[in-house]
């Protein structure tokens, strides 16, 4: 629990974070010296330079392209929104608040991503801050946002984000060691009692789904930071063996979660469960286990590895040779027993296919 508490200050000071702050502090720092040389009257508003370079710093280049990109846009559409009220009407008691309105309504679009915020922003900066000088400011306004934005993105080049494909491949064993501790849970409770007094894998078999795709977002944001990234064009931070793991995986899931609501249902006689023999849980329980181990296993190809998916598949002959027993004995063909067999062997197989 302690560790939880305490996980946002870890992000907020990791090494990646750090990098981030740092080249922030260097854009900015930059951009507030450059403003003052700007030509023309543009170097009156040099306050907005380190704004624009505050506003490309992402994690990724992608990101910080496409968000000054996008804020770039919510600047001219929200200045020229304002123009039009300058050389029209001009501002006054009525027309600002409809240009604010007007602004809101062009942000909901979509047009203009992050930089959404930014049109009725500019707008009212025009229009209040700007007035009888609204076409320098205007072009101060632009300009110094620019020169803010070409900074941040230029820092950002240079000093390349590091890829996140180790973070993403961190979470995916993560995910792997989340699995096999479920099936083992499974284990335990049809072992310890029956029927089975623990209803924790019950509850978590439900977060599965969650976990996976959340370890799906963070190797679509490792994806992103290879983009244009200097670091990732060397050719050691790929991705496809990541993507490759994280694939089997999902499949795995589907498959643990099915034997999780199969035995779920049978047990505690949910609509629509089939009974499960009690002289099935010692064998099912044996099988769980091994399988997992077999999950746990990293080196799909080491002797380890080997010697745990020929043990799982043993224990797994074993719960089916009772499976059929019990249907030959009570003449009953359908049951959990039968679909609990064909998930363990799937997940067997698809661990095979990973060598």
């Amino acid at each position: 629990m302690s560790g939880e508490r305490f996980e946002p200050l870890k992000n907020a000071v990791g090494p990646a974070r750090l990098l981030l702050a740092a080249k922030a502090a260097l854009a900015v720092g930059i951009a507030w010296a450059v403003a003052p040389h700007m030509p023309g009257v543009t170097d009156e508003y040099p306050y907005y330079a380190p704004l624009g370079a505050l506003l490309s710093m992402y994690p990724t280049l992608m990101e910080s392209a496409k968000s000054a990109l996008q804020t770039l846009l919510g600047l001219v559409a929200g200045i020229a929104l304002a123009l039009v009220v300058v050389v029209t009407v001009g501002p006054n008691w009525w027309s600002i608040p409809i240009v604010a309105g007007v602004g809101v309504l062009l942000s909901g679009t979509g047009w203009f991503g992050v930089g959404r915020e930014y049109v009725p922003i500019a707008a009212l900066f025009v229009l209040i801050i700007g007035g009888q000088n609204s076409d320098d400011y205007s072009l101060g306004y632009v300009s110094q946002m620019a020169v803010g934005v070409a900074v941040g993105l230029a820092v950002n080049l240079l000093i390349a984000p590091a890829t996140l494909t180790a973070v993403a491949s961190v979470r995916v064993a993560a995910f792997r060691g989340h699995l096999a501790r479920h099936l083992h849970e499974i284990g335990d409770a049809v072992s310890d009692s029956w029927p089975p007094e623990r209803d924790g894998w019950v509850r978590d078999a439900a977060t599965l789904a969650d976990t996976s795709r959340e370890v799906r977002q963070t190797l679509d944001n490792a994806d992103t930071s290879r983009k244009g990234n200097l670091r990732a064009m060397r050719g050691r931070h790929g991705t496809s063996d990541v993507h490759d793991r994280l694939e089997a995986l999902d499949l795995i899931a589907v498959r643990i979660r099915d034997i999780s609501e199969a035995l779920a249902d049978a047990i505690w006689e949910r609509p629509g469960g089939l009974g499960l023999n009690e002289t099935l849980a010692e064998p099912l329980s044996e099988a769980c286990h091994r399988v997992a181990d077999c999950i746990e296993q990293d080196e799909v190809d080491s002797a380890q590895a080997h010697r745990a998916r020929e043990s799982a598949a043993r224990a797994v002959r074993v719960l089916l040779e009772a499976v059929n027993e019990v249907i030959v004995s009570s003449r009953q063909s359908i049951g959990p027993g039968v679909l609990i067999c064909m998930h363990l062997r799937r997940i067997l197989l698809l661990l095979q296919a990973r060598e």
